[in-house]
């Protein structure tokens, strides 16, 4: 039953999502296309995370977090791709209200952790390039493991916050959702209860992990290139700008899109653009960020193929 009625009011006990298409051709391509895009993106972190816990060479902070990004991943896309590809062969696209929940907390909590490890990673990069003497003594074990850890209560305490107003909301009018996903905006506009503090309270908490983050990457980034400009060597420069530049470009393309749906003005913006950036940054990016450090890293490329010739010539 989608509803439970008590007293005067119904409550809602499933929503119904309406996706992305209702055209059927368009969703068997869809599901086609998604379908590769997951695969690739659950073989190309795992490989990620398995490579960086069995090569020596990688056993440094910046693949410690790293392999933790690549875990990030796997959890922010599988909290949704599933459902979703289940939803494109199915007639009617419905999800339980405790699914609902578990999948908007769990959106809530990877997609923080996400930009507090990128975060990180780019103090990572500050602390090697502008302390490199002090280096081993800034990004010891004990301060990875805490700022890895400093990550996840993030994450929690973000994940805690929307979970508390989705209880307490009261749907008791209509059950569909105009998204392929349990996001808070689309729940918001069919809650019947009063929304205004929680929309403040999770824009404030959402708003501030971004700005926070941001504010950390700029700085740290500020500094690098202000040494690299110093640095006489070219050779010096080259090395430090290769290995700034994949998190540069996973920075961007992942703060470009959570900015574009968070940050902008409603009405600059329709629903079907949310869905179509909202697909990018949970489903697309996840892929992207394993290729983009393979390619554009040297060591995790030498480590792959030095694991590779081992298993060929034992």
């Amino acid at each position: 039953m989608a509803f439970l009625r008590y007293g005067n009011h119904t409550a809602v006990t499933e929503f119904i999502l309406l996706g992305l298409t209702d055209d059927p051709v368009l969703q068997v391509i869809l599901f086609i296309i998604i379908l590769c895009i997951y695969l690739v993106t659950l073989s190309g972190n795992l490989s990620t995370i398995v490579l960086i816990r069995v090569s020596p060479q990688l056993r440094h902070p910046m693949y410690f977090f790293l392999s933790h990004l690549a875990s990030t991943d796997i959890g922010y896309s599988s909290s949704v791709t599933p459902n979703m590809l289940i939803n494109f062969l199915v007639e009617r696209c419905t999800i339980s209200y405790l699914g609902c929940a578990i999948q908007l907390d769990s959106g809530a909590f990877f997609g923080p952790i996400e930009c507090f490890l990128l975060a990180v990673m780019a103090y990572d990069r500050f602390v090697a390039i502008c302390s490199p003497l002090l280096y081993s003594i800034k990004m010891s074990t004990q301060v990875c493991n805490q700022l890895v850890v400093g990550s996840y209560v993030g994450g929690f305490l973000n994940a805690s916050c929307f979970n508390f107003f989705f209880f307490s909301f009261l749907f008791c009018g209509s059950n569909r959702v105009n998204h392929f996903f349990c996001d808070f905006t689309p729940l918001v506009e069919i809650c019947c209860s009063d929304v205004s503090v929680s929309v403040l309270v999770t824009s404030f908490s959402a708003g501030t992990i971004i700005m926070i983050t941001l504010l950390v990457i700029a700085v740290s980034y500020t500094y690098i290139l202000v040494t690299i400009l110093r640095m006489r060597s070219t050779e010096g420069r080259q090395k430090a700008f290769s290995t700034c530049t994949s998190h540069l470009t996973v920075v961007t393309l992942f703060y470009g899109t959570v900015t574009f749906i968070y940050m902008m003005p409603k009405s600059s913006y329709s629903t079907d653009q949310n869905k179509v950036v909202s697909v990018f940054y949970i489903v697309v990016i996840p892929m992207l960020n394993p290729l983009i450090y393979s390619l554009r890293n040297n060591e995790i490329k030498s480590a792959l193929k030095r694991q590779l010739n081992m298993k060929i010539f034992s």
